[in-house]
């Protein structure tokens, strides 16, 4: 059982902090549970800084600046898009309008791309479908992936590798360095898009910054240890950490924050290294410093 110091020690830690990968209503998909102005309340009970509401079928930008007017909450609300069909696949102009508007991240196909649909439609998806390809038959990166390269690079955004394979994942985040954009190793460690530890350590150390999520232990793709290990090979100036939750019958982001700072530091993980982890990182991808 938690004790209430730890948890209180956590809840001081966790202030000005920020979780990068939330999922909210509205939705295309009913699993989600409650709406962005309601999860910025509920981060505002440790002073949380801000969070990012994703949405895989549409961009969650204007949504998040409308809920920052709205909600009464101090915890401020960012918005990125996905590159899946809904918005035209690897489609150069929707990652304009994205950064341009504000937008923090540009995430590549997720429930769209070839690896994800290779299991078969997911719970809600509204129509089936040829993947977005990020990849041609000879396993190069097709052009619209080099135009959605050059926007990130222009806006000096974030580009995330959805949930596009693990061998797509390490080509577009090894060319996307070489070229200079800002490149996120998503998933790493879920089921569908697992990346061996020692791959992670080589994009880390070109300057890929490793997202790290709770949602992935809760759901037993990792365990605890293996996290806690796997942060303190790759460092804390490469990881960043996220709760990817929001969904219906599981903890609320906020708890699962704290969930997931208490297994770390339970395994060794100081406070410093979570600071960094969750605040100077993520405020860094965020464009905040």
């Amino acid at each position: 059982m938690k004790s209430s110091i730890m948890i209180s020690e956590i809840r001081s830690l966790m202030k000005g902090g920020y979780d990068l990968h939330v999922h909210n209503k509205p939705s295309h998909f009913d699993s989600r549970q409650w709406d962005d102005a309601e999860v910025a309340k509920q981060y505002d009970e440790c002073e949380f800084g801000g969070f990012l509401s994703k949405s895989h079928y549409d961009s969650s930008v204007a949504r998040a600046q409308v809920a920052n007017i709205n909600s009464g909450a101090k915890t401020q609300i960012y918005g990125g898009v996905t590159l899946n069909w809904p918005v035209g696949g690897l489609n150069p102009y929707a990652v304009e309008s994205c950064l341009k508007f504000g937008g923090k991240m540009v995430w590549m196909p997720t429930r769209d791309s070839a690896n994800c649909l290779a299991y078969g439609n997911m719970h809600g998806d509204f129509f089936d479908r040829n993947p977005v390809e990020v990849t041609d038959k000879n396993g190069k990166l097709v052009k619209g992936v080099y135009d959605v390269f050059d926007v990130v690079k222009k806006y000096n955004g974030w580009l995330a590798t959805g949930h596009i394979s693990p061998k797509e994942a390490v080509l577009l985040c090894t060319e996307g360095r070489a070229r200079g954009v800002n490149m996120i190793l998503t998933h790493p460690d879920w089921n569908r898009t697992i990346v061996p530890l020692e791959q992670q350590k080589k994009l880390a150390d070109m300057g890929v910054m490793v997202e790290k999520i709770w949602g992935n232990v809760i759901k037993g793709h990792i365990t605890a240890d293996d996290m806690a290990h796997s942060i303190c090979t790759l460092g804390k100036e490469h990881v960043f950490l996220v709760t990817d939750l929001g969904q219906k019958n599981w903890p609320r982001p906020v708890d699962g924050m704290t969930d997931f700072l208490i297994s770390l530091m339970e395994r060794g993980i100081s406070a410093d290294m979570l600071r960094t982890m969750i605040y100077e990182n993520s405020k860094m991808i965020l464009r905040e410093i």
